[in-house]
């Protein structure tokens, strides 16, 4: 990754008086830039926002209150100077080396800490989960297949909500870190409000292709997540099948490969059929 340049970050630098503690970096989960940084001695985390959502993202972090997320330091505009992260576990790691269950027991548990109601206004840059599918329908009338499956799952869905909360939005193992004494907080939410059940779909099709689709894993993830977090089994697989239906309908709307993610939607959508309504 390029070394820090002082165009991309010198003026929040300057303005909430960090010193760099680290080279800048980006990664695949997310359209943001960022820079470990030292604020008088402790460590944190400057963020600069590239794409609107993960600006809306901050205003949500922010409502969060450092509750079940990463506490907000300071933020303005694109920038966010959030807590960081020093714990040395990890769930992608605990998810490949045998420990899946465990991990996934973690994201449960970090999650109902953010759905948990506060006392205030909610944030105002919200999307509702109807807005944020608006990709999938176009998607399942051109490509057809089980994506049809995935859109009639999510209009079902929609169109009945139950336990409407703000959402984090994109629930994986990477976005939930360890953060030492204050346990595992989220970080890098989407700004989205809609039922609670969709925040625990993301997680089954991560942390890889290997593992989500490990023979068994849909049965044992239905089974762990409905007991923990308390939602019915097949509402819990029918947000995984609309949700891995999203998300291969975005693949496909940039033009991309979306292998996986169909494999997802044809994985829930034959365990679905053989479930009673």
């Amino acid at each position: 990754m390029p070394s820090v340049t002082g165009n991309r970050f010198q003026p929040w630098l300057d303005l909430w008086d960090l010193v760099p503690d680290g080279e800048a970096f980006t990664t695949e989960y997310t359209a943001s830039w960022l820079l470990p940084v030292r604020r008088r001695g402790a460590p944190a985390m400057l963020k600069l926002a590239a794409v609107p959502e993960e600006i809306a993202g901050g205003a949500l972090m922010e409502w969060w209150d450092g509750e079940g997320a990463a506490q907000v330091l300071a933020r303005q505009g694109e920038a966010l100077l959030l807590e960081r992260a020093t714990g040395d576990r990890s769930l992608l790691d605990m998810s490949r080396g045998g420990e899946d269950d465990a991990a996934t027991q973690i994201i449960c548990d970090a999650v109902e800490v953010l759905h948990r109601p506060r006392a205030k206004p909610l944030p105002a840059a919200l999307t509702p989960l109807d807005v944020w599918f608006k990709a999938l329908a176009p998607a399942a009338a051109a490509h057809g297949g089980v994506l049809v499956e995935a859109h009639r799952a999510a209009q079902a869905l929609l169109s009945d909500p139950r336990d409407v909360v703000p959402l984090h939005g994109d629930v994986h193992h990477a976005n939930i870190l360890d953060f030492g004494e204050r346990g595992w907080l989220a970080i890098d939410p989407k700004c989205v409000i809609g039922e609670r059940g969709y925040d625990y779909a993301n997680p089954f099709c991560n942390p890889d292709t290997a593992t989500a689709l490990k023979p068994g894993r849909l049965d044992r993830y239905l089974e762990l997540v409905s007991r923990r977090a308390t939602i019915e089994p097949r509402r819990l697989l029918m947000w995984i099948l609309a949700y891995s239906g999203l998300s291969a309908a975005w693949y496909l709307e940039d033009g991309q490969e979306a292998k996986f993610d169909l494999s997802i939607v044809e994985l829930a959508a034959a365990a679905l059929a053989q479930t009673s309504v």
